[in-house]
């Protein structure tokens, strides 16, 4: 397995932004969007950087027949993706009471981007799925946001404790939201970004074009 950044990462950190004051889009209506993030984000949830879902339609375009994406969560409030973070950090803290604060930091950074960089906040990155001709769910190996230790590391994009079927059912997402110019977060098979600065990053990007932003000033 090649080398995992984490969203921790001082390489991440580094990159700059240089915000193209693209507006934050509704998804309904472009893609199905399942609503099982709603009662966190009131609605944020279901908006993303217009250029981020053009992407999208595109990738779907490109899934075989009877195949498409099923949206569950872009845009998060920063307050929102703060709180994530450091419930995640928390949990992290009681179960490992020996870690330095660094440690704890980086590990949480597996699951849950460090607000001051996440790409949520940017209205960068979806969290999505596949799904059949009727909308029936298909499996990818683990639930939607099974954290690392929920799923014995079978989150990660390329985890080897999976099934054929749902290692195919990844490879044909990642295809096609790779040939659209998206990203893949590897410690999160569902987690896909474009503009961002982990985006950035991963493409050589001499910058980001999307930063945090609320969701008022779409």
């Amino acid at each position: 397995m090649s080398e995992i950044i984490l969203m921790s990462d001082a390489r991440v950190a580094a990159v700059p932004v240089r915000e193209c004051g693209e507006p934050l889009v509704d998804v309904r209506g472009s893609l199905l969007v399942d609503d099982r993030k709603h009662g966190d984000s009131h609605g944020a949830e279901v908006h993303l950087r217009q250029g981020v879902v053009g992407r999208l339609l595109r990738a779907q375009a490109l899934l075989p027949d009877g195949l498409r994406l099923l949206f569950v969560e872009g845009y998060r409030t920063p307050d929102l993706q703060r709180r994530y973070f450091e419930s995640y950090a928390g949990e992290l803290r009681a179960a490992h009471p020996d870690w330095p604060a660094d440690r704890i930091h980086t590990a949480a950074s597996r699951y849950v981007s460090p607000p001051e960089i996440a790409p949520h906040t940017a209205g960068a990155a979806v969290d999505l799925t596949l799904a059949d001709a009727d909308g029936r769910e298909l499996d990818l190996g683990t639930p939607m946001n099974a954290g690392p230790e929920q799923s014995a590391g079978a989150c990660y994009t390329d985890a080897t404790g999976i099934t054929d079927e749902a290692r195919s059912h990844r490879a044909v997402l990642g295809r096609a939201l790779g040939a659209a110019g998206l990203v893949n977060y590897p410690t999160e098979w569902w987690h896909w970004s474009y503009g961002d600065r982990y985006w950035a990053l991963m493409t050589d990007a001499p910058a980001a074009v999307y930063g945090p932003r609320e969701l008022d000033e779409r």
